[in-house]
């Protein structure tokens, strides 16, 4: 099989968490990436030591990472390239689809982003061989579905929607040789399942070009193409059923090794119902606490729900966590005791009653464990505000952006605020990976990116297709 190295291009690149996933998988380049953020353009420039370059550049300066608004940037350079996959996640928030006036007969009108248009024409000028587009999952049911559907067909019928894409950026001219792109995965995945220890939801959409799928040796076929990215992407080993967890990446180490750690850190908990005093804390004393058994690998089958497994099976989970750690290189490195230049895992100052407030919310647990208390705070119906990990679950999704009580929080009862690197372990960055900027907008970099481990997998497969369709 062939081994080519093939040639990506990175669109709304923030730190880089999805282009580091294909680098890493040691099939891919990126020739070129984008942002609009300083900081985050910034970050991507030393970890992935290519040059920076402001709005304009230049065939020379690649490979690079260019500052300035996607509008504006300017795909001629890259005409001496081969491009071989376009890559990244455009916001969407601006895509609706909307009834017209009835008196017109217009029925329904579609109205697609600014941005997500030039995500569309990076393939019309580029064509390139496949394209990864990421987003959130909540584009696969806006508008009752009409927009994912949209989208769909536009990433089918490239050059027909064209004129209909181009009306939202202006008078861009580009060659209109695109025959559009054959869906070859196009699904809301969980990140837990494919060795993350977050439970991040993303939808993903994986296309290849037309011409290539009509021209395809014998041997490929379309349909087993799609079952190898579903399989693979929708949780088809061992650790889809026994998911990676934040005391194991916090500790470097598998779980049946963390069996003392695991009981320090719960039993600092116990008598907590009788600091809150509440119908819920009374609650949570009787249906968790008294169940516990404080042995580690019990506790994490009944955590994750796990009905039914064997010694076998769960010697070759841990075995795949201890793989997995090692992997991520965070195996036998306590995140407690790394000390990095860029100051990421520095733990920050808080308000003393929002120390006090944590002493008092367990593991699982958010603010609504405080309510009608000295500590309640506002945030009804918000699950994520003061939210604790629980250590032997996936953690929820590590956010972006946002104040008063989402930063995330940590397992231990002495801890209240996560660290960015932290998060950044979360989302599963090498400690190697170092970011820059302000607090808040090193967080910002760490929320909005793909699992870079989880962008490793996606790399891996849509390598192995493209080594089919070059064969």
């Amino acid at each position: 099989m062939s081994r080519v190295r093939y040639k990506a291009v990175s669109l709304f690149s923030g730190a880089g968490g999805l282009d580091l996933g294909f680098v890493l998988s040691g099939r891919y380049d990126i020739l070129l990436a984008n942002d609009i953020l300083p900081h985050a353009v910034e970050t991507y420039s030393c970890n992935f030591k290519v040059k920076k370059a402001v709005k304009q550049y230049r065939s020379s300066d690649l490979p690079a990472v260019v500052l300035g608004d996607v509008a504006e940037l300017d795909f001629s350079p890259l005409e001496d390239y081969e491009v071989d996959v376009v890559i990244g996640g455009p916001p969407c928030q601006d895509f609706s689809i909307v009834r017209g006036p009835s008196t017109e007969r217009r029925g329904i009108e579609v109205r697609r982003g600014r941005l997500y248009a030039h995500f569309v024409r990076a393939l019309i000028s580029l064509r390139p061989k496949a394209f990864v587009f990421e987003n959130v999952p909540g584009l696969k049911s806006a508008n009752k579905g009409l927009a994912y559907k949209v989208i769909l067909e536009d990433f089918r019928k490239l050059a027909l929607r064209w004129n209909e894409v181009r009306r939202v950026i202006g008078g861009n001219s580009v060659r209109l040789n695109a025959l559009g792109y054959e869906i070859i995965f196009s699904d809301i995945i969980d990140m837990s399942k494919l060795g993350v220890p977050q439970a991040r939801h993303r939808l993903i959409i994986v296309g290849i070009r037309r011409d290539l799928v009509e021209n395809l040796i014998k041997s490929f076929d379309l349909y087993r193409v799609q079952e190898l990215f579903k399989c693979s992407l929708k949780a088809s080993d061992i650790v889809s059923k026994y998911p990676l967890t934040p005391l194991e990446v916090f500790e470097g180490k598998p779980l049946p090794e963390l069996q003392d750690r695991y009981a320090e850190v719960m039993k600092e908990y116990e008598g907590v119902w009788n600091k809150v005093k509440t119908l819920r804390a009374i609650k949570w004393r009787d249906e968790v606490w008294k169940r516990l058994t404080f042995d580690v690998v019990k506790d994490y089958l009944k955590a994750n729900g796990i009905l039914s497994w064997s010694d076998k099976e769960l010697e070759e989970a841990f075995k795949e966590h201890e793989r997995l750690l090692m992997e991520m290189g965070y195996y036998g490195v306590r995140v407690s005791d790394l000390k990095l230049p860029d100051d990421s895992n520095s733990i920050p100052k808080e308000a003393q009653s929002v120390v006090e407030r944590m002493k008092r919310i367990p593991p699982d647990e958010n603010h609504e464990f405080v309510r009608g208390t000295p500590w309640e705070v506002e945030g009804r119906g918000i699950s994520l505000i003061y939210r604790r990990l629980h250590p032997l679950k996936p953690a929820y999704t590590i956010v972006a952006y946002g104040g008063g009580g989402t930063w995330g929080y940590h397992y231990e009862r002495s801890r209240s605020m996560l660290t960015n690197r932290e998060r950044a372990r979360l989302q599963t960055f090498p400690d190697s990976f170092l970011f820059k900027g302000t607090w808040s907008q090193v967080r910002a970099q760490i929320g909005e990116a793909v699992p870079p481990h989880a962008a490793k997998r996606m790399a891996q497969v849509l390598a192995m297709v493209l080594d089919e369709l070059i064969d």
